[in-house]
């Protein structure tokens, strides 16, 4: 087994960090006037969840008459900017974002390069299958977070009235502020497996526990799907339940005693 490359001296550490995070910001600020050149398609995207013909109601109208359920209403959701300036800066905001979530794996490539040559064999390929496992959990839960959760989120709270007297008006900022948040959650919580393995791996978090307890599982998984989506209807809580309820039975899987 190969050991870790020879040792560096503590300035040569510091220049080739300061090497790769020069990298890391040039990736992240070409990618972010990439992002920002491209306004129409990235907006077209964001902005698709506003819309009746949205991939996502078809699906559900088609699965509520599949379990005999009341039709899903029709659904759109008119935006306004009510600040001279916020157009812009949401513009700038999205774009900044953009570029940090598709770059990511890139990022992460560059500080591998400076961390790897201090690890030994198995540990840069344990490292390796880490990092990519957790990347592309993180971009299905984004996903999830853009097809399924967001679209659910938009119908109940952008058509919510304490009275019939007070008529929504949803800002720019508003919707752009809900969809970052919610976005970046669901890619956050699709990390789950990633650290019951770590802690399974390191003895702190046993595969029987986490078998022994999938009923308080469910039980939890489905209160914070009701946090995530505040709809009154069991449906729409069953259908942001089911995927996190998998991401549990996935976690259980991959651990390995």
């Amino acid at each position: 087994m190969a050991g870790p490359e020879k040792e560096m001296s503590f300035w040569g550490h510091l220049d080739e960090l300061r090497k790769v995070l020069f990298r890391m910001i040039l990736v992240l600020v070409v990618a972010m006037f990439v992002a920002f050149a491209f306004k129409e398609p990235v907006f077209r995207i964001i902005l698709a969840p506003c819309k009746p013909d949205f991939f996502f109601y078809g699906w559900l109208s088609k699965l509520a008459a599949l379990i005999n359920s009341d039709s899903v209403s029709q659904f759109s959701l008119d935006l306004i900017n009510i600040e001279l300036a916020s157009q812009f800066f949401v513009h700038l905001r999205v774009s900044m974002l953009l570029a940090v979530v598709l770059t990511a794996p890139l990022l992460v490539y560059f500080l591998w390069t400076f961390v790897a040559p201090a690890l030994y064999k198995n540990e840069k390929r344990a490292i390796k299958g880490a990092f990519s496992f957790a990347a592309v959990l993180f971009y299905l839960g984004v996903a999830v977070g853009y097809c399924i959760i967001f679209p659910l989120t938009i119908r109940f709270l952008g058509t919510y009235q304490v009275s019939s007297d007070i008529p929504n008006q949803i800002s720019l900022t508003s919707y752009i502020g809900m969809f970052i948040g919610l976005i970046l959650v669901m890619g956050i919580v699709f990390e789950l497996p990633v650290l019951a393995s770590i802690l399974n791996r390191i003895g702190v978090l046993p595969k029987s526990v986490l078998k022994k307890y999938r009923r308080h599982a469910l039980v939890v998984l489905m209160i914070l799907a009701a946090i995530i989506t505040p709809s009154g209807d069991i449906f729409t809580l069953m259908v942001v339940t089911c995927p996190l309820y998998l991401l549990y039975e996935f976690s259980i899987l991959i651990c390995r005693n």
